[in-house]
């Protein structure tokens, strides 16, 4: 926890533990008091009650509990969680959390959020990202450091095993009589990730004891590629004969690019200007399309949508619009 914080730009005077009631949250919380306490930090618990259980009161109770015997403040938000635009209820719960604990860091003045993932949590993410075929960058997971909807999310245990936060929890019920809450999705195979933890880890389990440092570590050094990555499209961008604020880039110089750094500084690009990425095949057909531009006269009838932005050419400009 001290070397999480020690590594940020700036120490904040305000932070916030997203606390579900589980044991990982709650050692997270644990250990966090003790460090506020020692570095002059305010330190709140923010609790996400989704509605989806039966027994989302009681974890809800058990959150403000913990909160007492840490003695600190502890706020809630209740959010509706409902499938849509092609996502699962996974997905949706979780955009949905985030979504919740922006705003309640926005309410309550806590610019830093920590999240309690672990070790066997960034393995799974690695795995299921591979599953899904995702890139260089999904394949470095969730990252250390990292900022949605202008909050900050600080993940201190991605080296953690959580061997050991089982072991400290029962130290903790033990002390006080406290118990963690048992979230019944987290082994129910219905779900991806559950099923992927029931399933396939105990297989892995059996034959590479130590497979959840190994893709954890993996993560790591794909999250390093994926930042020469960006180094490199950053630098190829600039060449580009790039508009002021970025949304626009020359055509010509584009396709001087070798087509794996086109579409590399393309990606770099949408993101850059906060789009949302393209599935493969969209990408693919999108970089047929500009390489496929001879003339002026025919830029003119490029145009793409894309989940809340438009990609269009003129006069031998690439274009980034929000619709």
């Amino acid at each position: 926890m001290r070397q999480a914080l020690a590594g940020l730009p700036a120490r904040p005077p305000r932070m916030a533990v997203a606390v579900s009631g589980g044991a990982d949250s709650a050692m997270l919380a644990l250990h966090a008091a003790a460090i506020a306490r020692e570095q002059g930090i305010d330190l709140l618990l923010f609790h996400v009650h989704h509605g989806l259980q039966d027994a989302a009161d009681a974890w809800s109770e058990q959150t403000r509990a913990l909160a007492r015997l840490l003695g600190l403040p502890a706020h809630e938000a209740r959010v509706t969680v409902a499938e849509g635009a092609g996502k699962g209820i996974e997905a949706a719960a979780r955009d949905a959390r985030y979504r919740a604990l922006a705003g309640l860091a926005r309410e309550h003045g806590a610019p830093l959020v920590l999240l309690a993932h672990h070790r066997g949590d960034q393995a799974e993410t690695v795995l299921l990202r591979l599953l899904r075929g995702t890139g260089l960058a999904g394949m470095a997971a969730m990252a250390p450091l990292s900022r949605r909807d202008e909050v900050d999310y600080l993940r201190p245990w991605l080296d953690q095993d959580r061997d050991d936060i089982l072991r400290a929890c029962a130290a903790f019920e033990a002390a006080t009589g406290w118990r963690a809450v048992q979230d019944p999705t987290n082994s129910d195979p219905h779900y991806t990730r559950a099923a992927l933890r029931e399933l396939l880890a105990p297989a892995l389990d059996a034959r590479w004891p130590g497979w959840r440092g190994i893709v954890a570590r993996h993560a790591r050094h794909m999250a390093e590629a994926a930042s020469i990555l960006d180094e490199v499209a950053r630098e190829d961008f600039t060449a580009l004969e790039p508009g002021p604020d970025g949304a626009s880039f020359s055509l010509r110089a584009w396709r001087e690019l070798s087509p794996a750094r086109q579409a590399q500084v393309l990606r770099w690009w949408l993101d850059a200007n906060g789009a949302r990425m393209p599935s493969e095949a969209r990408m693919r057909d999108l970089l047929r399309q500009l390489r496929g531009l001879h003339s002026l006269g025919h830029d003119r009838q490029l145009r793409v949508e894309q989940a809340g932005h438009a990609i269009r050419c003129h006069r031998g400009r690439v274009w980034l619009e929000r619709r």
